[in-house]
């Protein structure tokens, strides 16, 4: 799928934000509010991508709340560990257990198009609710989203078809509302049903998505996972190759990862909502630091 700006500009900017759970979407909004405090405006982007928790801080900041206020509603939660029980006493899914379901599945794929087709079998074989957990987690989503309505701002939100394997990129113009977008983008191990659809996590699609930003001159990658990538590199997954694609087309291009500052939050336990705040307080740390650095990429 070629993505091109809506409209011609001497300086088109897309802005990338990768998934990496609770800890990924805590950081991406600390940065964000700490490059905004120094006058650095990541939601002016032209163009967003959002994938898994990257397309919650998409329908986030594009929302009308102020990146300020995003990142001091993260400060102010009361942490609660992942592991364990909901309060309806429905066990959750953990950081490990999905990555040891995910590693094998990976492992037996030949590539990544059948990667796609087997998690989606297994994810299907999983869903044994009839409904109830798309439910729940449509009601997740809408708590975490303060606008349900797609923004004008130009946003994609990409997801995989669990039935089919095939891509899928949502936006405004797809028929499906933002909430119902988000919560597929964000599925795993179970597929988010719409109407007679199931679909999964937009990862699956493409580790970043970063390839959807083509044809903007300059795109910013905000990847929580510093560009690793599970999958063989020979599939192409893996960011380094989707920067050289769009680098070869003529964008400039420039990823952040967290520093140190953030904690060592992003690998399995990702999931957690307890490395929110670490996560969140680095990268509003680390988006001060970086403002200058940033400055001259991102003003046009």
């Amino acid at each position: 799928m070629n993505i091109t700006p809506s409209s011609p500009r001497a300086v088109s900017r897309a802005l990338v934000l990768a998934g990496a759970g609770a800890a990924g979407n805590a950081w991406q909004l600390g940065l964000i509010a700490g490059l905004s405090s120094r006058g650095v405006e990541l939601t002016e982007a032209d163009l967003i991508v959002g994938t898994s928790a990257g397309s919650t801080v998409a329908a986030q900041i594009t929302s009308g709340a102020p990146a300020s206020e995003l990142y001091a509603a993260i400060v102010a939660e009361v942490a609660r560990p992942m592991r364990g029980a909901t309060p309806a006493g429905r066990p959750v899914t953990s950081g490990p257990d999905y990555l040891a379901w995910s590693d094998a599945i990976i492992a037996s794929s030949a590539d990544a198009a059948d990667m796609r087709r087997r998690i989606g079998a297994a994810a299907l074989d999983r869903d044994t609710s009839e409904g109830a957990d798309a439910a729940r987690w449509r009601q997740i989503v809408s708590t975490r989203l303060p606008r349900h309505e797609w923004p004008e701002q130009r946003v994609l939100i990409p997801a995989v078809d669990a039935r089919t394997g095939e891509p899928v990129v949502f936006d405004r113009h797809s028929g499906v509302d933002l909430v119902e977008a988000v919560a597929a983008s964000t599925s795993a191990m179970t597929p988010y049903r719409i109407g007679e659809d199931r679909y999964l996590n937009g990862g699956y699609r493409r580790s970043s998505n970063a390839d959807l930003a083509e044809g903007f001159s300059r795109v910013l990658i905000l990847e929580p996972f510093s560009g690793r990538s599970r999958q063989p590199l020979a599939w192409g997954m893996d960011l380094a190759t989707q920067i050289e694609e769009l680098r070869a087309g003529g964008s400039t291009v420039e990823a952040v990862f967290p520093d140190a500052g953030s904690g060592d939050v992003f690998d399995a336990n990702a999931l957690d909502p307890s490395t929110r705040l670490p996560a969140a307080r680095g990268g509003y740390a680390q988006g001060r630091r970086l403002a200058r650095e940033l400055e001259d990429f991102w003003q046009v």
